[in-house]
């Protein structure tokens, strides 16, 4: 793997041998959600951090109204017109560029022409968010280069239309928005509706530690989609008999409980799961600020089952390492993290354990699956922005 101080030193040397020109360079993270999941596009709440694994992209402008954008991690090269009558998805990485793009356009933006060099060390189809650092990324960038004054919210707000007009997945706001604003060593409580931020300091006495399955289940969009369906239709629901419900973020468990009776049973578990795992986000918000890791721990549990028995979003490689985990001495806590159908868990281990959970954990994923996880150890960094000094370059 790319360690993160050569990054931005290699994009400049090799953006200027093959363009001839020196470049400037912004950075945007990727996120790991502690706790929270498929809350978001419900107006609910979720407490994501920024990761110090991020997206590097390298700008320069252009005379004309053309963007060539060349990824490193994929190797490729692709070109697209800024002035495209109709621009469609071309079902690549691609998309994430050009629909941003597109999207800071219709929102009144005025490009300009640029070359883009691209280089992450985020782990592609992990549930980290890659997709969004991409977006925020070469976002910021483009606004930059055309000289626009922007909001942080709006180019967020930008990344999810990509996704969600653009690319078709159904996707929150969550990615994009802690890929903006992420805070070192800090978590986000984000309210999804308001888009209100408040950080939490993360845990002094352990470790949040990622451990990335390595596989992805092709049918991830389709049931992503199909989730953010059914929670619409228990909206639709319940919003007949409950006064002032505009999302699941406005029912109560005892409400929803109470009107079991008028959803199909499939509706109402995806219900239960958004409707309880906003309760957890909030306690465990309050519980992290208050020092209290091993109550942290336990609601991660508990939204790991709802996630796996009410939402369906895991899968057996999922379920595998968090059974696992709880196993190992030290381990206060283990759920999924992210939409789920493969990607990645997160962990909470005491800081004395975590080499051994380390090790444990990859020896009894590969044994039952022939599979060697990645283990990332979680620390949160700033969000989206120009070069920093000294992080991505070793001046």
């Amino acid at each position: 793997m790319k360690t993160r101080p050569s990054i931005a030193t290699r994009l400049r040397a090799m953006f200027s041998e093959a363009w001839g020109r020196d470049p400037t360079i912004f950075r945007a993270p990727g996120r790991v959600n502690l706790i929270g999941d498929h809350t978001d596009y419900n107006d609910g709440f979720v407490l994501p951090v920024a990761l110090q694994y991020a997206t590097w992209a390298a700008f320069s402008p252009r005379s004309d109204r053309t963007v060539r954008v060349r990824s490193l991690t994929m190797d490729e090269t692709a070109e697209f017109d800024l002035d495209e009558a109709d621009p469609r998805p071309r079902h690549d990485w691609t998309d994430y560029v050009r629909g941003l793009a597109f999207m800071l356009q219709s929102s009144g933006h005025r490009l300009v022409g640029v070359d883009i060099l691209i280089d992450s060390d985020i782990p592609l189809g992990s549930g980290l968010s890659s997709s969004a650092a991409i977006e925020m990324a070469t976002g910021f960038g483009l606004l930059s280069l055309a000289g626009a004054t922007f909001d942080l919210d709006d180019l967020a707000t930008a990344g999810q239309r990509t996704e969600n007009i653009f690319i078709g997945v159904k996707s929150g706001i969550m990615d994009q928005y802690a890929s903006c604003h992420g805070v070192r060593d800090h978590a986000m409580l984000l309210d999804c509706r308001d888009l209100v931020a408040r950080f939490v300091p993360l845990a002094t006495d352990s470790r949040f530690v990622i451990a990335n399955s390595m596989v992805r289940h092709e049918h991830t969009a389709s049931a992503y989609n199909s989730r953010r369906a059914e929670c619409e239709t228990g909206v639709a629901t319940l919003s007949t008999v409950i006064p002032g419900v505009l999302a699941l973020r406005d029912v109560s468990l005892a409400q929803l409980e109470a009107n079991e009776h008028l959803l199909d049973p499939i509706v109402y578990r995806r219900c239960r799961h958004v409707v309880t795992e906003n309760a957890r986000v909030l306690c465990a918000a309050d519980v992290l600020e208050a020092g209290d890791e091993e109550r942290f721990g336990a609601l991660m549990v508990q939204s790991h089952r709802s996630l796996r028995d009410d939402y369906e979003a895991s899968c057996t490689e999922l379920d595998l390492l968090v059974d696992t985990a709880l196993t190992i001495d030290g381990v206060l806590g283990a759920r999924m993290t992210g939409g789920g159908f493969g990607g990645c868990t997160i962990n909470l281990v005491r800081d004395g354990a975590v080499e051994r959970f380390s090790e444990t954990i990859a020896s009894e994923y590969e044994k039952s699956t022939g599979i060697t996880p990645t283990i990332i150890i979680a620390e949160a960094g700033p969000g989206v922005g120009p070069e920093p000094a000294g992080i991505g370059t070793d001046r």
